[in-house]
């Protein structure tokens, strides 16, 4: 493999981090809940139906960001 293969490997796929976790005690009190639930909670509620975009975009913000109680 060779310099251009692996730069070109590594621009398809980002960097995988540990999703960022924030704590709100009295609000999430046993299970843990990504940012991408939340705002398809919310949407949801307000009467938005999801689509496929969303879906991925809820997946990625979960693994971005989390909440525990």
């Amino acid at each position: 493999m060779g310099h251009r293969e692996t730069i070109r490997d590594t621009k398809d796929k980002p960097p995988e981090h540990p999703p960022r976790r924030v704590r709100l005690p009295g609000f999430l009190i046993e299970q843990e809940l990504g940012l991408g639930d939340v705002i398809k909670r919310t949407t949801y509620a307000m009467g938005i139906k999801p689509c496929t975009g969303c879906e991925k975009r809820a997946a990625l913000l979960n693994r971005w960001m989390r909440f525990s109680g």
